[in-house]
């Protein structure tokens, strides 16, 4: 049986209300995208749940869009995004790949065994800050770390205001400290990589188990590394019994940034202030004379590594947006080719 909702429960609020005319308000409804998959997204909505075939005309959409459909359950339109989760596709595709959309709060799920790594969570605090969402780095595992207190240290030298939750995803105790982001009609988007314990956290925030039929599927850890297998094949809104939406996203290894800069300049904002101070205002931080980054670095009031995470970033970001670029281009004039070829084609028949 279909279950309806309150707008306000999907998170609907006045940034999406005011794209709305005063004909669409009478003619059309809102529903928000839940599930994605390869030809249909399935959909939540004042009037219920339902199913929107996936056609070429269709705009690009994602978890958590807000979009118009009309009274025969017909796409219209994709309202404007509150934010916007995306990276450059995996392998050597060159398009970007949206992850989710219209999100409060991520939570930025690390595990605290041998694959906790710093760099990796500043890509993700960086894409987190380009969409202008709330970071909350979520430490799972602690049952199984003897030391949680260096994990933080190491957390706390990117940034001393980044919130942090230390959890045990099989203890919903642990959990209390996550739930004034989960108040009704808020949405919580989980990234991380596969095997840092997402799913079992789900599973805790929902109040399920293993046994239940609606539980997202979990797996063990790797022994020989620590690092967990993938479980979560597909993106997906869940509610909370606190009122709020979260949304599971798979594991994801590579997260290339592209379109990232205003994102990476607020990760590692250190840096930018530091760089107040060097001698030349297009310093590189790479040997140049008089450079306050590195003089930090010197002095120990910064790490080697965070600079060269911070390069690495801006470089791969720099030449993503570029390559993207590129190809909206080519897409661009090949259309307008194309365009003009069926104009010269109907243009001889109707001689």
């Amino acid at each position: 049986m279909s279950t309806c909702f309150t707008l306000p429960q999907l998170g609907w609020r006045g940034f999406f209300q005011t794209q709305l005319s005063f004909e669409e308000l009478e003619t059309f409804y809102p529903v928000r995208i839940s599930e994605q998959h390869k030809n249909q997204y399935h959909y939540l909505s004042a009037q219920g749940e339902g199913i929107l075939v996936i056609h070429h005309d269709m705009p690009s959409m994602t978890v958590g869009d807000w979009v118009l459909l009309n009274q025969e359950g017909q796409f219209e339109r994709l309202l404007e995004r509150q934010s916007h989760f995306y990276r450059k596709a995996s392998g050597s595709k060159i398009h970007s790949q949206s992850i989710a959309s219209n999100v409060d709060t991520v939570f930025i799920v690390a595990s605290l065994n041998d694959d906790f790594n710093l760099s990796r969570i500043e890509r993700y605090l960086a894409i987190t800050h380009e969409a202008q969402s709330d970071p909350v780095v979520v430490l799972t595992k602690a049952d199984l770390c003897a030391d949680v207190d260096g994990y933080i240290e190491q957390l706390r030298k990117i940034d001393h205001h980044l919130m942090i939750e230390v959890v045990n995803a099989l203890d919903i105790e642990t959990l209390n400290g996550l739930q004034s982001w989960c108040k009704s009609g808020k949405t919580i988007a989980l990234l991380g990589s596969s095997g840092v314990g997402k799913s079992t956290l789900v599973n805790t925030l929902k109040g399920l188990t293993s046994d239940d039929t609606t539980a997202s599927a979990t797996q063990g850890i790797r022994e020989d590394d620590s690092k967990g297998r993938h479980t979560t094949t597909s993106r997906q809104l869940h509610f909370l019994p606190q009122g709020g939406l979260l949304l599971d996203t798979p594991g994801m290894r590579e997260l290339q940034l592209a379109d990232c800069e205003d994102g990476i300049q607020h990760t590692f904002s250190d840096i930018a202030e530091l760089a107040k101070g060097c001698r030349f205002t297009n310093c590189k931080h790479q040997g140049e004379p008089d450079c306050a980054v590195n003089a930090a670095i010197d002095d120990g009031d910064l790490e080697l590594r965070r600079l060269q995470s911070y390069h690495k970033l801006i470089r791969e970001q720099a030449f993503n947006a570029a390559t993207l670029a590129q190809k909206r281009e080519i897409d661009r004039s090949t259309t307008k080719f194309h365009r003009n070829v069926q104009n010269d084609m109907r243009a001889l028949k109707n001689r």
